[in-house]
């Protein structure tokens, strides 16, 4: 056991600039004018570029949530002083259900299998009726989110609450909620994932693609983490209770999850292509033509290759720079695999980038800004009184 030290702590109040605030209000306005326009331009294009930012910020704001969980399960004390870092994320949740019901407006431009001549002319599809239909996806959706919702507020709130009472108590009651949420998570995850994405192409199916957006989803999330920890570091806001030391572990795993990335996609690629079935290899053969193909080495390169290489020494995990980078190009190609998921599916197979999907991206992050924002300026950056924290305050790294 490491011997206690002396920590010089200091907490202070985030209070955010006002460039910051404004940059989240331009964000949002270019946002809704471009998806104004959209709506009398260009329908498709708006609503494929909505998609691959719904999902890019959904798997963001739930990543927090599964960060919460899996570290109230473990009763990890080395991450309380981060905790509240990935709970500021989850305050984008709510949201999720709000842009999710937006999404249904555009549900006959995304869905083919929403359309009754589709299902009339293909009988593949016509046996997939009994789960893809308008009335299931709508009640699966708000069943996942509103279930996401009251593990949010379960678990974040106790922890709140924990800061105003001291409770100790309310530390051990994250353990069964934490427990329930990762069991809701795994099974109803996995169908939100197949409803808005897999599903765009109702011909096609795999079996762990839950888990394939799973592994990107986590990974962006750790990338985040990664960021936020390098700034609130370096702000002083947090001295002592958040060190580089913390980084560490967190971009170890990082690293571990850009692994675990590669494993499953390589999983799901290599099972299709070797029994070589038609409806497997369709999904493949798309993405392996024109721009396509590059996009795909692309992946492979940055969400795995790069990160691994990248954060594979000791001291790369502790310095600034890299972390930034390497979290920021993680980040960046979780968008581009959203992206290289949906399109394929649209536009002809063409590889289109321009304006509409940088509009609503904008939108998306301007209202995640915000909403992180609002949660620091509102509590405390640590959870102060969690009766774990000193391990966190104590925690080393040894490897």
């Amino acid at each position: 056991m490491g011997e206690h030290k002396h920590v010089d702590l200091h907490m202070g109040k985030f209070e955010a600039p006002q460039w910051m605030k404004t940059l989240s209000f331009v964000l949002m306005a270019i946002g809704l004018i471009t998806f104004a326009v959209g709506l009398m331009k260009n329908q498709d294009r708006l609503w494929t570029s909505y998609l691959v930012s719904f999902f890019f910020f959904s798997c963001l704001g739930l990543s927090g949530l599964f960060w919460v969980a899996i570290n109230n399960v473990a009763k990890a004390g080395w991450s309380v002083s981060i905790r509240r870092f990935a709970e500021a994320t989850t305050s984008f949740i709510p949201y999720i259900l709000v842009f999710g019901l937006i999404l249904l407006f555009g549900f006959k431009k995304l869905f083919i299998w929403a359309d009754p001549k589709v299902i009339a002319e293909n009988p593949v599809i016509a046996a997939k009726t009994a789960y893809l239909n308008p009335t299931f996806f709508v009640i699966r959706l708000l069943v996942f989110v509103v279930g996401c919702m009251i593990f949010k507020w379960v678990m974040v709130g106790n922890s709140l609450k924990q800061d105003q009472t001291g409770d100790e108590k309310l530390t051990h009651k994250n353990v069964g909620p934490a427990v329930g949420f990762i069991a809701f998570f795994a099974l109803l995850f996995s169908f939100f994932s197949v409803d808005v994405i897999m599903s765009l192409l109702p011909t096609w199916y795999s079996t762990i693609f839950g888990i394939y957006c799973f592994s990107g989803l986590f990974q962006s999330g750790l990338a985040f983490l990664a960021i936020t920890i390098v700034f609130m570091r370096r702000s002083g806001l947090v001295k002592g209770y958040v060190t580089v030391e913390h980084q560490h572990d967190v971009v170890k795993y990082l690293k571990g999850f850009s692994i675990f990335w590669a494993y499953i996609a390589f999983s799901q690629f290599m099972l299709m292509w070797y029994a070589n079935l038609p409806e497997e290899t369709e999904y493949y053969i798309m993405r392996s033509l024109g721009g396509w193909m590059q996009i795909s080495v692309a992946l492979l390169v940055f969400r795995f290759i790069v990160p691994f290489l990248a954060l594979l020494p000791r001291g790369a995990k502790r310095n600034d720079a890299n972390v930034l980078l390497i979290s920021t190009i993680v980040l960046i190609f979780q968008y581009v695999d959203i992206y290289w998921m949906v399109y394929p599916n649209f536009n002809d197979g063409a590889v289109v980038f321009g304006f509409w999907e940088i509009g609503i991206f904008a939108g998306f992050a301007g209202l995640f800004l915000l909403c992180i924002m609002n949660f620091w300026n509102k509590y405390n950056l640590v959870p102060i009184k969690d009766p774990r924290m000193h391990e966190a305050l104590n925690h080393h790294v040894a490897y």
